[in-house]
């Protein structure tokens, strides 16, 4: 068996966003704090959080589309904090929430798709590119006659093949997916879940899959990573996260999870979170979660817990599990 490999890992990465107030003063939105993660070739790494807790800019920052405030990014063990991202631009890609946002408006599918491979002289001639271009479609289950229509002519599930046929026409090695599928109707977000999943499998892609619907998370992915307000308080295998979460956040988040079995449903605990959030250019000084924490005791509310293992290959940000 190989040695596992791990293509991209983030230290103690931050990133912070000013705030200019009206009187001004100069805040900070603190919406990345100390997140450490790495992800092994060829895996998915999910991460799951409610709306609003950084997901999205944790994704971005390690793609280096927002500069991080503090911290290092590694890509195959290379420091890339700081240096030129052109030549990782072909090996790193993003697939976007909104695909129709994503999609300039004023270009064919055949110059969005063509367009990476333009940057990156991929193509040696324009037959090669037309060619590549159509590989790319029949690859996301379009048809070449798409190539001179305009995004707007396509429904929300073309838009996002489109999104995902740009993202691999440089032929990456690893993709943020952010939301890919939260825009999409249920039928359609399963077909493109299933797409992700083939073509990860025939190209060895590696995914950081982000989304707050924890379902879709455990079914692509083989590890779930739970972030709140900024900062990662538990990671761990996707099945064992299931069976045995530990932190309180995230038993809240698996209790809110439907069951298509009302008798399960009547009988399960939902686990009620009463408090107020703290806003996240006013954090407290310990753990984010005391406030709404049922457990939570003197040390939580003076001191921020570190990401720890709980039990082999289970980790979580809590004072009060041993």
């Amino acid at each position: 068996m190989s040695e596992s490999v791990r293509l991209v890992e983030v230290n103690g990465l931050k990133k912070y966003f000013r705030v200019k107030e009206s009187w001004g003063r100069v805040r900070y939105v603190h919406a990345v704090e100390n997140v450490p993660l790495y992800i092994e070739e060829g895996e998915t790494l999910g991460l799951v959080g409610e709306s609003g807790c950084g997901k999205t800019t944790l994704g971005r920052t390690i793609l280096r589309l927002h500069e991080p405030t503090e911290g290092h990014i590694f890509y195959r063990g290379n420091d890339i904090t700081h240096t030129n991202m052109l030549p990782y631009r072909r090996k790193m890609q993003i697939i976007f929430q909104d695909p129709a946002s994503s999609l300039n408006p004023r270009m064919t599918v055949s110059e969005i798709v063509g367009e990476p491979i333009d940057i990156h002289g991929l193509a040696k001639t324009k037959t090669d590119r037309k060619d590549r271009v159509a590989r790319l479609l029949s690859l996301v289950g379009l048809n070449s006659e798409h190539a001179n229509r305009y995004p707007h002519e396509f429904s929300g599930g073309q838009q996002q093949r489109i999104g995902i046929a740009r993202a691999l026409a440089v032929e990456p090695e690893f993709i943020v997916c952010d939301e890919p599928v939260s825009a999409l109707d249920v039928s359609i977000q399963s077909q493109i879940v299933n797409m992700l999943e083939d073509m990860q499998k025939e190209f060895r892609l590696t995914y950081l899959f982000i989304s707050h619907d924890i379902s879709v998370v455990r079914h692509i992915s083989r590890r779930i990573g739970v972030m709140y307000l900024g900062n990662l308080v538990e990671l761990a295998g996707s099945y064992e996260l299931y069976k045995n979460p530990l932190h309180p956040y995230t038993k809240s988040l698996l209790s809110a999870v439907p069951i298509p079995d009302p008798d399960a449903t009547r009988s399960r605990k939902r686990v009620i979170l009463n408090g107020e959030i703290p806003s996240p250019v006013d954090l407290p000084a310990g753990c984010r979660f005391s406030s709404l924490c049922p457990n939570a005791a003197e040390i939580c509310k003076k001191a921020a817990p570190d990401m720890r293992e709980i039990t082999p290959g289970h980790q979580a940000a809590c004072h009060l599990l041993s």
